[in-house]
């Protein structure tokens, strides 16, 4: 099969790719147009699965750009988005033309072409605080943020081609991805790269709530079980690890993981959403994942998580991956 892989060079999307790549997929990787011709995170992939690449440049807010990178390809997996929450309450604009424009080119595109399947990305945020837990995917959804509601859009776009033209979408939610490559505005990375650093006062936002964590292999995982089975045409999946952990403690797990002696929290107000907007809980229910299309975490429960957190910071730091961060800045 030709997939094409919008959103190729961020976080989630490279590894993706250079899983499928591996697993012998062809893979037409769409990375954001830049003067540098970097591929993002691809850049760091290995000599031979570049090689293998299909690459295309473009911006996924261009209609043109997307209908010919579409062209050929059996399936489409639409990571492409914008998803720092702070950055959507500075440029929320922006949100709307790349998560839900954006998305109406991939399903346009997709239609026009035939493509057998379309995997959108959906995002755990459009649930918005838990009104019950765990949270399945007949959940009231609510957008707490600029970027939760333009992700609402975008799921509605979606499925609105799967209802209105018949394409084949099938619409994945995963709850919060970590692991090696996320953006240091993820509290994950937040917490290890500080502390990489040497820094034993680490800045955070809030650290009550609480999230469902989910390693990036599992979450890969879901993507490609997602593609492959039909019985995810036309349903929204949540991806998930059925672990409901706080801020507070999930410094202790990564503190723990990292052998640091100790360390003291330091509540910063730029990292503070405003009170309304802040989701308070995440917890997800996984079963529909496991009935539909045969997934479950490899990374679940405490045990699961510390050894993702683990393996994160191990990679965090190498110094070739931890120079890479801006450990002094606040990123939005």
């Amino acid at each position: 099969m030709k997939i094409l892989i919008t959103g190729a060079d961020g976080f989630i999307g490279s590894h993706l790719t250079e899983t499928m790549i591996r697993a012998g997929y062809d893979v037409r990787a769409f990375v954001q147009y830049n003067s540098f011709n970097s591929w993002g995170w691809l850049d760091d992939s290995p000599e031979e699965l570049q090689h293998s690449l299909d690459v295309f440049s473009g911006d996924i807010r261009d209609p043109h750009g997307v209908k010919e990178a579409v062209k050929e390809c059996d399936a489409v997996l639409h990571l492409a988005s914008l998803i720092a929450i702070p950055y959507s309450y500075h440029s929320p604009d922006t949100y709307v033309d790349t998560n839900i424009k954006g998305t109406l080119n991939v399903m346009q595109a997709a239609r026009e072409q035939n493509v057998k399947k379309v995997v959108h990305t959906s995002t755990s945020e459009v649930y918005g605080t838990a009104q019950y837990v765990p949270i399945d995917e007949n959940h009231p959804i609510q957008g707490q943020s600029p970027y939760a509601a333009s992700k609402i859009g975008a799921d509605q776009i979606a499925l609105s081609f799967y209802r209105s033209f018949d394409l084949p979408v099938a619409v994945i939610r995963p709850f919060n991805t970590y692991g090696p490559r996320q953006s240091a505005r993820a509290v994950i990375p937040t917490i290890i790269t500080q502390l990489a650093a040497g820094k034993t006062d680490i800045k955070l936002g809030s650290i009550h709530p609480t999230r469902d964590f989910n390693y990036i292999d599992d979450t890969v995982t879901g993507f490609i079980h997602m593609m492959k089975h039909e019985a995810s045409i036309g349903e929204v999946i949540n991806i998930g690890s059925n672990y409901e952990v706080s801020i507070g403690d999930l410094v202790d797990y990564i503190v723990e993981v990292m052998d640091v002696s100790s360390l003291t929290i330091e509540t910063e107000d730029q990292r503070i959403r405003p009170a309304k907007s802040e989701v308070e809980r995440l917890w997800a229910a996984n079963q529909k994942a496991k009935e539909l299309i045969r997934w479950e975490p490899n990374y679940s429960g405490v045990e699961g998580l510390k050894r993702g957190l683990k393996q994160t910071a191990d990679w965090f730091l190498q110094k070739q991956n931890l120079k890479n961060y801006r450990t002094e800045r606040y990123n939005i």
